[in-house]
């Protein structure tokens, strides 16, 4: 099952719910559109507000930028080595745990979508829908090779809305019977 799209008070509730270090790599992976494992691969020493990395997936070259409150909150917790430094000395959080704390967030709300760590890509990707208004314009900022591939991740609030509607339709259907 795929990761689905959640609302700002959705998303908002979920965030709050992480462990502090989680809601830095949420943030940074909600405000730069990057995979849970690129945050992860973020090196303390290459840290700048802005700058290029390699998707780890693609193979590609990617821009990234940070506000500076972001930035500077992730070089106060970061360690010698790596940006979200794990529990062993010298290797960086796993995204195991990065994703186990994601579920356990959406569980305690019982939200209804599947959330998982690839919901703040489609999350940033709406927004830069909203913002942009072209997929062109998002599938270039993704590094996505296919614009349909990008449409299900620029418009996945519609289809969220709609999905929903559909099971909304479902319950009052197995009311009647």
């Amino acid at each position: 099952m795929t990761t689905e799209y959640l609302y700002q008070k959705e998303l908002d509730h979920v965030i709050a719910a992480l462990m502090p270090q989680n809601q830095l790599i949420v943030r940074v992976m909600l405000h730069t559109g990057m995979r849970l494992s690129d945050a992860l691969n973020l090196r303390s020493e290459g840290l700048a507000m802005s700058g290029w990395y390699v998707e780890s997936k693609t193979g590609k070259k990617r821009r990234y930028g940070l506000p500076r409150p972001l930035y500077e909150a992730i070089m106060e917790q970061a360690g010698p080595e790596w940006a979200f430094p794990g529990r062993k000395a010298g290797t960086h959080k796993t995204r195991q745990a990065v994703w186990k704390d994601i579920k356990r967030a959406a569980t305690a709300f019982r939200l209804p979508q599947n959330v998982g760590a690839h919901s703040m890509r489609k999350v940033y990707a709406v927004r830069l829908m909203e913002r942009y208004g072209t997929i062109e314009r998002v599938r270039r900022d993704l590094n996505h090779s296919s614009a349909s591939i990008t449409a299900i991740y620029a418009m996945a609030d519609i289809l969220l809305e709609r999905k929903e509607k559909e099971r909304k339709r479902r319950q009052k259907s197995k009311k009647k019977r």
